[in-house]
């Protein structure tokens, strides 16, 4: 159950880093207030008991029908969206389809726009211009803060994951 009330404390969030068989990986753009408009990894909250490798697949399934296999935690990241209510810590697990030609579907449309493959390069080069709005392409694509820190803290992550 989350926190909605004093006393605040952080959350953990898990982050599941899929990719296809180009090297891009599984991202949605998210919907509501929590970084809305911001793309993100197929992830969720952990819950009490659970797993950090039980947790990415469990909802990786139920955002993307994709069954996968955890493998191992990748990295981790420490955002404070708001330093008095709104504190993450995000464990990215490295995932693999089961089946290799199964597709992302859109499972929680009031969560998620939509999931696309989208390079590393690319998700560096939306970090990067994270706070440009001189064109419609980046002020369309920016990350969500898990996600900005992962380029920052992990520079060559895109490259060390299989």
């Amino acid at each position: 159950m989350a926190t909605t009330s004093p006393p605040y404390h952080p959350r953990v969030g898990i982050a599941a880093v899929v990719r296809d068989a180009q090297g891009r990986f599984i991202m949605g753009k998210r919907k509501g207030s929590h970084g809305a408009g911001t793309w993100q990894f197929p992830g969720g909250h952990l819950e009490m008991g659970e797993s950090l490798l039980a947790c990415a697949e469990r909802e990786t399934l139920e955002e993307t029908g994709l069954r996968v296999k955890a493998l191992r935690v990748a990295a981790t990241t420490n955002s404070v969206f708001d330093p008095e209510t709104k504190h993450y810590v995000t464990v990215f697990v490295e995932c693999k389809r089961e089946n290799e030609d199964d597709q992302p579907k859109l499972l929680e449309p009031e969560k998620c726009e939509n999931w696309d493959w989208i390079s590393w390069d690319q998700v560096r080069q939306w970090v990067e211009h994270h706070d440009d709005s001189v064109t419609p392409e980046w002020a369309q694509n920016k990350c969500f803060m898990p996600i900005i820190s992962l380029v920052q803290d992990y520079p060559n992550f895109g490259s060390s994951t299989a």
